[in-house]
């Protein structure tokens, strides 16, 4: 882009005390990665090919569904069904023609993440599960690259920017109980949240870049929705910093990282889990107990699907009794059941066979759609 035209996109952030063509030039020349293309991804990606920066790598292996529409605005209701990260590269590349989209339609893991990482100068953490939050930070640290990270839970959102210094394992040594801390499926989202957050962090990666402001290095940012209250929370040697235990739980070099089991290190993965399909078929073929985890208030209803329902901090082993031998957890979207598979595998004899409704009561009703358009 010549120097007049690039006057002329940008303008306005140009003409800005401290900032004008030198910075811009840093935009231009910067390269960051996002991970995800969801509620956070989406007004990242806006704001940063809007602001100028010149190659953008994304990736997420999921398709656009309908209730995305509320909360990732960049997809519509033409796209349903389409890849997320073909659709976003569409939508950023005709918001600005002058910026480079990467699109990449895979998940992160172990094996591919050394080489996504290593070829971008920034990466920006827009997942929503804990497994794949340890693995980029580890992934960050490991190759020394600035990490921006953000997270929402109903009302409330936090950002932070992590370094080999201070970074995700110092602010969360142990991940949380599985099941315990719910995702936006499991526990509802205004769309405008993930949007604020995502600008958030979006204006993070943009000071990192070109050395304006104050990066919330070693520093958490938290944003109540309800009451507009935010706070900032600082590292100092009297806060919560630990003292180097907790960062040897995690990876020191690629060879382990390749090796971490990250399913074991977040209490996930060990679970029998059963598709729609396969529950319709087998609850036929013997003596199944289903039982609905979700609190009371939670929709849509389970009729048809469930013989209990039961929150799961109330649920005991005498309400499920002893008469069923296959029993199956549903909750929402399969993560709080999986969670009750590994509590009950502990509380019930070894003979009971425990299954996760994958994809839950959400999962349950795209199954039922499915076969009702097929028998028309």
């Amino acid at each position: 882009m010549n120097r007049e035209d690039l006057y002329e996109r940008y303008q306005r952030q140009m003409m800005l005390p401290g900032f004008g063509e030198q910075k811009q030039m840093l935009l231009e020349q910067a390269s960051v990665l996002v991970i995800g293309a969801g509620g956070l991804g989406c007004p990242v990606l806006s704001y940063l090919a809007a602001a100028g920066v010149g190659r953008i790598g994304l990736v997420d292996d999921d398709a656009v569904e309908i209730h995305n529409l509320h909360r990732q605005v960049i997809y519509t209701m033409e796209d349903l069904g389409r890849a997320k990260v073909t659709v976003a590269a569409e939508r950023i590349s005709a918001l600005n023609p002058g910026v480079i989209i990467v699109p990449y339609k895979q998940r992160v893991s172990n094996q591919n993440i050394r080489e996504l990482v290593e070829g971008y100068d920034l990466i920006i953490d827009g997942t929503d599960n804990f497994e794949t939050r340890y693995l980029v930070n580890d992934a960050c640290v490991i190759a020394g690259k600035p990490l921006v990270y953000g997270a929402i839970s109903q009302y409330e959102g936090q950002v932070s920017v992590f370094t080999p210094d201070f970074h995700y394992r110092d602010l969360f040594p142990d991940p949380p109980a599985p099941g315990s801390v719910l995702n936006c499926s499991e526990a509802g989202v205004i769309g405008v949240l993930p949007g604020l957050i995502g600008i958030l962090m979006a204006q993070e990666a943009i000071k990192i870049i070109t050395g304006i402001g104050q990066p919330l290095y070693a520093k958490l940012l938290l944003w109540n929705l309800l009451t507009n209250n935010s706070m900032v929370m600082e590292n100092s040697p009297d806060g919560w910093h630990p003292t180097g235990e907790a960062r040897r739980v995690g990876p020191r070099n690629w060879t382990e990282l390749e090796a971490f089991d990250y399913s074991w290190f977040c209490g996930t993965g060990k679970v029998n889990n059963i598709t729609a399909a396969e529950l319709k078929a087998m609850r036929a073929q013997g003596e199944w107990l289903v039982i609905d985890i979700r609190e009371p208030h939670e929709l849509p209803g389970s009729e048809g699907l469930a013989d209990l329902r039961i929150p799961s901090a109330e649920l005991l082993p005498k309400h499920i009794g002893d008469t069923a031998e296959k029993i199956v957890f549903v909750c929402q979207s399969g993560k709080r059941s999986e969670a009750a598979v590994l509590r009950f595998s502990n509380l019930l004899d070894g003979s009971r066979q425990l299954y996760s409704l994958q994809g839950g009561v959400l999962g349950w009703s795209q199954f039922q759609q499915y076969e009702q358009r097929e028998n028309h």
